[in-house]
């Protein structure tokens, strides 16, 4: 009886370089390969011997068939493995505005290199799910809305690096940060090391951006984000139009939705309150405006425009008004949230699930984040949909900044 030839697997080497161990990235690399099918062996290993020192990892690894094997190729370059070959990344040209080619590189929000002329070059402007085009003589990173006919870009997974986020090594500054999501945590260790990343970044010369919500208001904290803004720790305020409304009704009329905010008595009629402080910036035409004609005295709008801080308001179909200042074009909306974090050493997402997931999705990876919530599914969403360097202080967030204002003060 004549035995039927076994069908030989498709095999690939693949190297990866940093915290490997620490990091939990060599477990997810093992992991990935039998998730796929596959098998692996391990051909090289060295430990770093101190917290520089990288560890280094090579790796053949082998899958029944070219489905299972680029499916597993894809997920390790995430991890940061490479394949083991002197290819370049290759370019294959848009025939139309928004059309890529179907088996286009998808990049991650890890810093990542591609191979041209032999030479690894740093992918500029990176973000997740984006698209690597060759311009100006350098790779970007590019949204498939705006790549066009006759751009080049990366296809396949050859000649392509990427480099993931190592834990932070320095334990004893920031070790609240290590454990991730927590609603055990001491709220004053949080904001001590928060206030401590915030002047980190300062001293660094980056920007401290603030992704906030209506929560904000309503929990009290618009006094000592205002008091923030105004000394000079923020840089930039993303924001929705409810949080804009709000922070309106707050300072024209006292209330935050009806609620005075002096005795937490709902006011005579306060249900129309926040319609009240739309039609207020509406006569002014704009907050500016509003500012300008004494009618916005005080609240975080008001210490964005005496102090020269950018904002941001993104619409969304529940908005009441919208604010004349909103900016109701949702990709109009996202270019300029994106163009207010660029450059930004850390962003403080406070009471706000969908901006936060939004701004996440357009950080890089080293950027860190600190999403403050009471719910501690908001810092679980936001790292589960890719920010996997949010890091999550879960408690009431008018407190946080109340505790992280007097923080920064009693430090200068």
């Amino acid at each position: 009886m004549t035995k039927k030839p076994i069908k030989p697997s498709l095999q690939e080497v693949v190297e990866a370089e940093g915290h490997l161990i620490d990091s939990h990235i060599m477990e997810q690399i093992f992991d990935a390969v039998v998730q796929h099918n596959g098998r692996f062996e391990v051909q090289h290993f060295h430990i770093g011997k101190t917290n520089a020192d990288p560890s280094r990892l090579r790796l053949r690894v082998e899958a029944p068939v070219r489905e299972d094997l680029d499916k597993m190729l894809s997920t390790l370059l995430g991890l940061g493995c490479t394949p083991v070959d002197a290819s370049d990344a290759v370019f294959s040209r848009v025939e139309r505005d928004k059309c890529a080619p179907e088996d286009f590189y998808s990049t991650t929000n890890h810093r990542t290199l591609v191979r041209k002329g032999g030479e690894w070059l740093v992918v500029e402007n990176q973000r997740m799910d984006a698209l690597v085009v060759w311009a100006d003589g350098k790779p970007w990173a590019r949204r498939l809305r705006d790549i066009k006919a006759g751009d080049e870009v990366v296809v396949g997974m050859r000649g392509i690096r990427v480099i993931p986020e190592s834990k932070e090594r320095d334990r004893l500054s920031f070790a609240f940060m290590s454990n991730g999501i927590s609603s055990e945590r001491q709220v004053e260790t949080a904001v001590r090391q928060t206030a401590a990343m915030v002047r980190q970044a300062k001293e660094n010369g980056l920007k401290v951006v603030v992704v906030a919500g209506p929560v904000v208001v309503h929990t009290g904290g618009a006094k000592p984000l205002a008091a923030l803004i105004r000394k000079g720790f923020v840089n930039a305020l993303l924001a929705g139009n409810a949080l804009g409304v709000h922070d309106s009704e707050a300072a024209i009329i006292g209330t935050s939705l009806g609620v005075r905010l002096s005795d937490g008595r709902l006011a005579e009629h306060g249900h129309r309150n926040h319609m009240r402080a739309i039609n207020a910036i509406y006569h002014a035409g704009s907050i500016r405006g509003a500012v300008a004609q004494g009618k916005l005295k005080k609240g975080i709008l008001y210490e964005c425009v005496v102090n020269n801080v950018p904002f941001v308001l993104a619409g969304s179909l529940r908005d009441d008004g919208p604010l004349p200042d909103t900016i109701t074009d949702m990709n109009e909306a996202q270019d300029a949230y994106a163009e207010q974090i660029r450059g930004a050493g850390l962003v403080l997402c406070l009471g706000s699930m969908l901006h936060s997931i939004a701004t996440g999705n357009m950080l890089p990876g080293w950027v860190k984040t600190v999403c403050v919530d009471i719910n501690p599914a908001v810092a679980t969403k936001l790292s589960d949909r890719g920010t996997g360097q949010a890091l999550g202080v879960v408690t009431d967030v008018g407190m946080f900044l109340e505790l992280l204002e007097k923080n920064l003060q009693e430090a200068k």
